[in-house]
């Protein structure tokens, strides 16, 4: 990770860690850096660099947009804008229509007041880490100024929410039956989603029932979606529907919830679509890529199964990058991130829906009953503040009491200690059979970091 751009972009809150000046100067830079990349082809005939640029519904999306569009026009690259839309959407249309890299202005499931910028290369695939590393030098000044577009060369903006269109009728096609018949409940988050999910399930003949989805440029994620799954969880009981499914902000991750108001995280429909792929012949590999915060619960499951994993550190960036090297199609995070890598680049919450609809319809089967062959381990997650987290980690007697930890939990449970990205934090997580034992073996390690002064 780099100054600015962590696993998932340039973000902070808007007009204080992210300003129209850094968005200015991304513009310009990717404008540039594109610009001399660029070749003439059947949909680009001038030669000229093309990006393509999404946002969701934050107040300062819109200031975002037009910083973003000025930087780019100003190094000669012509702009179209995909108005509000998803993330997977930016993705689609960049890998599908030739352009040299799509934007998205986004913070995901952070509150409106955050923003911030993902950058998406001509594949559809997050941006590599010496592009991002160029965007950083030139933000800070150490690259010398670019040079600006003169005259003709002068970049154009261009409406083109036909390309959000396209995307909409490329989710239709993807779904293998009708869901004629079945009450769906969709929260929107009052984000991204609010312009696109109810279109595809109401053309695919579901009875959709949505909340969520006026968006003000406030409300985005305010108690609502993915993060705040517990409304969508009494919205279905309320209104009788056989399923639900709840995104985050720019709508790329997904959490379910099932027809008795249980929730069925990204680890469950991990489980229920690879168990349905491999059961069809289309899991690649047999091999589910997964993160290291997977419930223990899954991995039983999967064993059982006869399906192998994979596990990264955490970010579908990483799970991506993993199922692209090896040639794996199926992965994501706990926190709904699941990619399809037949379908999509990117971690993609429509699609997810439209996968555990398929499952559910093909099986004659409820989510309910899906998901009830996994047993989630209890699960105990503690965020130690230390003084210095690779220290801490690393104690050889935080070490040891770790090892000791995992030789009593055996095979029935496990212990992982991972440094934050972002934070002074340690975090220390215990699976195991009961709650007790969770709490106990994380603070026996907890209390080892004390006793060595590392924590704060």
């Amino acid at each position: 990770m780099g100054k600015y751009f962590g696993t998932d972009g340039f973000r902070g809150e808007a007009n204080v860690d992210l300003t129209v000046e850094h968005a200015f100067k991304v513009g310009r830079y990717l404008g540039w850096y594109y610009g001399q990349r660029s070749k003439v082809s059947e949909q680009n005939p001038e030669g000229r660099c093309r990006v393509a640029i999404g946002k969701d519904t934050r107040r300062s999306s819109y200031m975002f947009e037009y910083a973003l569009s000025a930087g780019l026009t100003a190094s000669g690259a012509d702009v179209y804008l995909l108005h509000v839309t998803t993330t997977p959407s930016v993705s689609y249309v960049v890998r599908t229509e030739e352009f040299d890299c799509g934007i998205m202005i986004s913070a995901s499931h952070n509150p409106f007041y955050d923003n911030g910028i993902k950058v998406i290369n001509g594949r559809g695939e997050k941006l590599s880490e010496d592009v991002i590393a160029g965007i950083e030098r030139y933000l800070d000044g150490e690259s010398g100024e670019l040079p600006l577009a003169k005259k003709e060369q002068i970049g154009r903006t261009t409406d083109y929410s036909a390309g959000r269109n396209r995307y909409i009728g490329y989710l239709i096609s993807i779904a293998t039956r009708s869901f004629k018949g079945k009450r769906v409940a969709l929260d929107c988050s009052n984000g991204s989603a609010s312009a696109i999910a109810k279109n595809v399930f109401d053309a695919l003949g579901a009875e959709t029932h949505v909340i969520h989805n006026k968006p003000n440029g406030l409300n985005i994620n305010e108690d609502c979606g993915s993060t705040h799954i517990h409304v969508l969880q009494d919205y279905v009981k309320e209104m009788g529907c056989d399923v639900g499914f709840a995104y985050d902000g720019d709508a790329d991750r997904c959490i379910a919830v099932d027809e008795n108001g249980n929730e069925v995280n990204g680890d469950l429909i991990l489980y229920i679509c690879g168990k349905y792929m491999k059961e069809n012949g289309s899991l690649f590999n047999n091999t589910v890529v997964t993160t290291v915060m997977s419930n223990f619960g899954l991995y039983k499951a999967f064993d059982r199964e006869g399906i192998n994993y994979e596990k990264t550190t955490v970010g579908d960036k990483y799970v991506y990058e993993n199922m692209s090297q090896n040639g794996n199609c199926l992965g994501g995070e706990q926190s709904g991130h699941i990619i399809f890598s037949k379908h999509a680049t990117t971690g993609d919450g429509i699609l997810t829906s439209l996968k555990v609809m398929e499952v559910m319809l093909e099986k004659k089967e409820s989510l309910a009953k899906l998901a009830s062959e996994v047993e989630i381990y209890p699960q105990v997650l503690k965020n130690v503040r230390v003084r210095d987290k690779k220290a801490a980690q690393d104690d050889p007697l935080v070490q040891a009491e770790t090892d000791r930890v995992a030789q009593a939990l055996g095979s029935d449970g496990r212990i992982l200690l991972r440094q934050s990205g972002t934070e002074p934090v340690v975090r220390v997580m215990v699976e195991a059979p009961e709650p007790e034992l969770c709490e106990r073996y994380v603070d026996q390690v907890v209390a080892v970091m004390r006793a060595r002064g590392h924590v704060l």
